[in-house]
């Protein structure tokens, strides 16, 4: 059992509704959390509604969540998530990126969610982090921030930042949340409550969830790999992976070794570097950041372990483009 479930105080999830902000892309992010606490028996969140003004905070469809003002919020959160939708683009109210400044100065980690990732972005905050946001919104973000790592996926986690894209993936983005603090069969038994059974990985729609894409049958290699994709900025221990999949070390390097023919660390190494290939198509991000983007510890081992994988190093991988471009 983690530690939080043992007793410690609750995590402080706030989330900054912006007017017009979409219902559903409010309520998939807050009712996995609720029921979590419901099924765990415990209060494991602590959901705090915030606005630049407090008050009633109307939705897509005009209902509403009682806000509290900025100003009289405590700046003890753990996570605070900007929910937008409508024309985020053009929001600028510098009440609500001044105060969101000031979490990210204190250690405050940032969300966003459906449009939120681009109030983020207007106030500098999500600079060398992968991102995602609303489809609608990705064209008019990368012309605005040509620099900006932008993914067309569910939903990203890049160190102590969380974004995704609206809708019905918060409640997917939740899961993975939910299963890194408290375990996988916690956010299992979350998502059986609300019959969402088809659990999408962070990488969705692009591509296939890890169970479908690496065609995995045991569901604690499945759950082990969702977490590795979703923990490639901040890779967890081997006795962590295992931990919160439900099984031992041992085991989930046996069904690593069985199915993927290496061990669960080395194939953990393997999808981070094919994310830092990615990210090293963009000239803009220098090669510490891409490392750092990618969880390694320095630009030196980075560049040991890139040229292991691909035969070559970042640098001259970068120059030569990618192979068959």
């Amino acid at each position: 059992m983690s530690r939080a479930m043992r007793g410690s105080p609750p995590r402080r999830y706030g989330f900054v509704l912006i007017d017009g902000y979409a219902l559903m892309s409010m309520a998939s992010a807050v009712e996995p959390l609720r029921a979590a606490n419901l099924l765990s028996g415990r209060a494991l969140f602590e959901l705090t509604f915030l606005s630049a003004d407090g008050g009633w905070q109307r939705s897509s469809v005009d209902s509403a969540f009682e806000t509290l003002p900025l100003k009289a919020a405590r700046p003890d959160f753990d996570v605070v998530f900007v929910v937008a939708g409508g024309e985020p683009m053009g929001y600028r109210d510098p009440r609500v990126l001044g105060w969101l400044r000031r979490l990210d100065r204190g250690g405050v980690a940032l969300g966003g969610i459906s449009g939120g990732a681009a109030i983020l972005a207007a106030a500098g905050l999500l600079r060398a982090r992968r991102f995602t946001i609303h489809w609608q919104h990705v064209d008019a973000m990368r012309a605005r921030y040509p620099d900006a790592l932008i993914e067309r996926r569910l939903f990203v986690i890049d160190r102590d930042r969380f974004t995704c894209a609206g809708g019905m993936a918060p409640l997917d983005m939740m899961h993975a949340l939910i299963a890194a603090d408290f375990g996988a069969e916690l956010a299992r038994q979350v998502s059986d409550w609300f019959i969402h059974t088809g659990i999408r990985s962070a990488e969705a729609p692009q591509q296939l969830d890890a169970t479908r894409k690496y065609e995995l049958r045991h569901p604690a290699l499945a759950a082990a790999v969702e977490l590795m994709a979703s923990h490639i900025a901040d890779p967890l221990k081997l006795s962590d992976l295992a931990h919160l999949s439900g099984i031992g070390m041992r085991q989930l390097d046996r069904l690593a070794q069985a199915h993927f023919g290496k061990s669960a660390m080395r194939f953990y190494r393997g999808l981070r570097l094919e994310k830092a290939a990615e990210l090293l198509r963009q000239p803009s991000l220098s090669l510490t950041e891409v490392a750092a983007a990618t969880g390694f510890a320095s630009p030196s081992h980075f560049s040991r372990a890139f040229k292991e994988e691909f035969g070559t190093g970042p640098g001259a991988w970068r120059q030569a483009g990618p192979p068959g471009r």
